[in-house]
């Protein structure tokens, strides 16, 4: 869970730069688990992005089927521009 919410913090942060903000701006984010057992993994790599005072955020573990298309993690956030 630790290398995919690496790769989900990357493609967000991309995502961010591509609409003019940037991963210090995000007010808020969701977390999407395929399995809670990866909580304190993800939680990790999370924190370490995210410095001092991260943002706010929801984690949920989704049921019945995880998360689409195999991933073990997926994210949403909001940030201002």
């Amino acid at each position: 869970s630790k290398a995919h919410t690496e790769i989900v913090l990357k493609e967000l942060e991309a995502e961010l730069i591509k609409a003019c903000s940037s991963i210090e701006k995000v007010l808020k984010v969701s977390v999407f688990l395929s399995n809670i057992a990866d909580y304190q993994g993800m939680n990790e790599v999370y924190k370490g992005r995210f410095g001092k005072n991260p943002p706010v955020r929801t984690t949920v573990a989704v049921a019945k089927g995880g998360v689409p298309g195999d991933s073990l993690v997926e994210m949403d956030c909001i940030a201002y521009i």
